[in-house]
């Protein structure tokens, strides 16, 4: 079953606070908690629920960073995360509904970052797809690219953690290994090779699965360990 089907109904009964509650509660009538306060649904909601969701709402956010969605964009959020036809209406309501709201992306990335404190590399991989979604019209503005830095400033990400998931998007034959691997070039082998295995074993996408990342989008996580593993590569290539 795909997880897009019960975002909405689906979360009815949930004690639900913070942004995302007062959200969707604006979308099924308030039958949802509407507390500003606590984390709320992270401690209730399935976590494939709670990562879709987070998606869909700074996807949004970040589809309009540059001053318009651009239709790219919209087929992108459908596409790029696999959402069925016979679902897109009720994804398509939180992302309208998150798109044209006032409340900025700051206070959702506040929740997620509580919700998955200690699961940095859940984060980490929320960034990556959010860069997935802004390069869907062909290239990231200065605008969204802004805005994911600043996400992954309130996850708590570090700059090279940063950097290295924006390198890893490049293809293999244009990235900078050393980034991607969050080191520097004259590093030894050795501490490159514990970071290497240290990467691996965080974005392993049955890690991650584990943790919450709906299987629908896992395929970016692939693409993740692919560029690890290639980066890997070049490395010993180039110290050999």
């Amino acid at each position: 079953m795909s997880i897009w089907g019960s975002l909405i109904g689906g979360m009815i009964g949930f004690s639900l606070g913070g942004p995302f509650g007062m959200l969707l509660g604006s979308l099924i009538g308030g039958k949802i908690s509407r507390s500003r306060s606590g984390v709320g649904f992270g401690k209730f909601a399935q976590p494939q629920q709670i990562f879709a969701l987070s998606l869909i709402v700074l996807s949004a956010k970040i589809s309009k960073a540059d001053g318009q969605v651009s239709k790219e964009e919209l087929i992108a959020v459908k596409e790029k995360l696999r959402i069925p036809d016979n679902e897109l209406d009720q994804v398509g309501k939180i992302f309208n509904r998150a798109k044209e709201e006032s409340t900025g992306y700051e206070p959702y990335a506040k929740q997620i970052a509580k919700i998955y404190k200690g699961n940095l590399n859940i984060l980490e991989e929320v960034i990556n797809i959010l860069f997935y979604i802004a390069e869907a019209d062909g290239k990231v503005s200065s605008n969204e690219l802004m805005m994911i830095e600043s996400i992954a400033e309130i996850f708590g990400l570090n700059k090279a953690q940063f950097n290295g998931i924006k390198e890893a998007r490049k293809s293999s034959d244009k990235l900078n290994p050393y980034i991607v691997l969050e080191s520097k070039p004259d590093d030894n082998l050795a501490a490159i090779r514990k970071r290497y295995l240290k990467l691996s074993k965080e974005h392993h996408p049955d890690l991650l699965i584990s943790r919450g990342v709906p299987e629908e989008i896992i395929k970016e996580s692939k693409n993740k360990m692919r560029a690890i593993n290639s980066a890997w590569d070049q490395v010993q290539k180039l110290k050999s």
